[in-house]
C-alpha cells in the first residue's frame, strides 16, 4: 500500500510495573524436588516431538488442499478500512468479487459491482491484490515449500483442534516474488493448516515510494469434511511511513463454497 500525504499517530507512553516481592522469592527446595519428580514420573506432560519431515507433510497438504479447491466457486469481499489515530474510520475500499477456478486450475473473477473506494490516505498497488489473490488464502505448497526456511516453535490448541506450530520464513527475497513470513498451525492429525500469522513481503521501499505491508491472520474451516479453506483474513496494523504512520483495518470474508454444479453452499458464521 502506498501512502498519498503525511499522516502522523502521536506515540503512546507506557507504564513499566515494578516486580512484587513474591515474584522475586527463589523457588523452595521442596518446589525444585517437586518438580523434578513430575519430571521423572509423569514424562507424558510435557510436549510430544513433531514428525521430522513435519514441513513436507503439511507442503503435501496444502497441495492437495489447493487442488481441492479449484474445484470450488465462492465468494470473497474485501474491505480495507484507514483510521485516524482515534480510530475512526477516514476511508474505506471495498469490493465483492465471484471467484472461479477452471478445471485447469485457472483463476477467472467477475466483479460484483464496481469497488467502493473513499481512501484518503493510502492507494492500494498490484502487490496489494497479489497478496489477496495468492499469499494470504494458501502458501506453503510443495512447489513453494524450498523457497522456505522452517523451523517447529511448539504446540498449541485452536478451536479445541491440537496444532505444531511451523515458523516459515523466506530463504531469499526478490522485488518481483512476494512471500510470506510467519507461523502455520497445523493439525497433528490431517496435517491441515488452520491457521496462518504473518506478513507478505518484501515490503518495497524506494527513494520516492514506501510499499508497506500489514501484519494479517487467516482463518480456515473444514469444508468438505477433509480439507481445510480460508473463511477469513483480517488485519489491524499500524504502517510505518517516513511521512507519517498510518493505522488500517483489512477483512477479507470468502464465503458461499460451492463445488461445480453443486447445490450445496457453506458459509461460514
Amino acid at each position: 500500500m502506498l501512502f498519498n500525504r503525511a499522516y502522523r499517530i502521536p506515540a503512546q507512553l507506557r507504564a513499566i510495573q515494578p516486580i512484587n516481592n513474591a515474584a522475586r522469592k527463589a523457588p523452595s527446595n521442596l518446589s525444585i524436588a517437586f518438580i523434578l519428580a513430575l519430571t521423572l514420573l509423569r514424562p507424558g506432560l510435557w510436549a510430544a516431538e513433531p514428525p521430522s519431515n513435519l514441513a513436507k507433510l503439511a507442503a503435501h497438504r496444502e497441495t492437495e488442499t489447493e487442488a481441492e479447491r479449484s474445484e470450488y466457486l465462492y465468494r470473497q469481499t474485501v474491505t480495507i478500512e484507514e483510521l485516524d489515530n482515534r480510530g475512526a474510520r477516514r476511508g474505506s475500499y471495498k469490493e465483492v468479487r465471484e471467484v472461479v477456478f477452471s478445471p485447469l486450475a485457472e483463476r477467472s473473477e467477475e466483479l460484483l459491482g464496481p469497488p467502493e473506494n473513499t481512501l484518503r490516505n493510502l492507494q492500494l498497488t498490484a502487490e496489494d491484490f497479489r497478496d489477496i489473490r495468492d499469499i494470504q488464502p494458501l502458501v506453503l505448497t510443495e512447489d513453494r515449500l524450498w523457497n522456505y526456511e522452517t523451523r517447529f516453535r511448539g504446540e498449541e490448541t485452536i478451536d479445541e483442534t491440537d496444532c505444531w506450530v511451523l515458523q516459515a520464513r523466506p530463504r531469499q527475497l526478490f522485488p518481483s516474488q512476494r512471500m510470506f513470513d510467519g507461523l502455520l498451525w497445523i493439525d497433528k492429525e490431517g496435517y491441515n493448516v488452520i491457521r496462518m500469522q504473518g506478513q507478505a513481503v518484501p515490503q518495497i521501499i524506494t527513494r520516492t515510494s514506501e510499499n508497506l505491508f500489514p501484519r494479517f491472520t487467516t482463518i480456515r474451516k473444514p469444508i468438505d469434511g477433509k480439507h481445510w479453506f480460508p473463511t477469513e483474513t483480517y488485519a489491524d496494523d499500524v504502517l510505518p511511513f517516513r511521512t507519517g504512520e498510518q493505522r488500517i483495518r483489512l477483512r477479507i470474508a470468502y464465503s458461499n463454497y460451492r463445488r461445480f454444479g453443486a447445490d450445496s453452499v457453506f458459509k461460514p458464521h
